[in-house]
């Protein structure tokens, strides 16, 4: 294999997820970790433990993102401000409510060993993982090569 002449790999829609969640995983451990070091109120006992948080958290924000996405397809079917009204107002009711239900669940498997701190902390939190995870993909595109024209 030259460097001259990469060879051209198709990645299927497995390995596609995979490497999504192996790059999620890390990048909240990372996010997850920092926050423990320099807040306070977040606090998590292990670093083993800060790994399974990450993977509860990838999960939970999956679904979290698959249900407002649900939504917006749903109500992209719809015409009118009243309907464009309802749709921002229940992704807000959704994305608002997700983090205590997060906060709930992660209390829930690991109890004492893991405190996110409060709404405040959490939302902070989660808006970093998201950030940070779009830094990240932003950075995998641009390494791509761009699909050639059609003409």
């Amino acid at each position: 294999m030259s460097v001259d002449h990469p060879i051209r790999v198709t990645i299927t829609e497995k390995q596609q997820r995979y490497v999504s969640w192996t790059s999620d995983v890390l990048v909240y451990i990372v996010v997850l970790n920092l926050f423990v070091e320099f807040v306070d109120a977040i606090i998590i006992d292990s670093f083993w433990i800060s790994i399974l948080t990450a993977v509860l958290l990838k999960a939970l924000l999956d679904i979290v993102i698959r249900l407002e996405h649900r939504v917006g397809a749903f109500f992209d079917k719809l015409e009118g401000s009243f309907f464009k009204f309802l749709e921002i107002a229940t992704k807000f009711l959704i994305l608002f409510t997700s983090k205590f239900i997060i906060l709930e669940v992660v209390d829930f498997v690991f109890g004492d060993h893991v405190d996110l701190g409060h709404f405040i902390e959490i939302l902070t939190l989660i808006i970093a993982m998201i950030v940070t995870k779009a830094i990240m993909v932003k950075f995998y595109q641009r390494l791509g090569e761009p699909a050639p024209s059609e003409s």
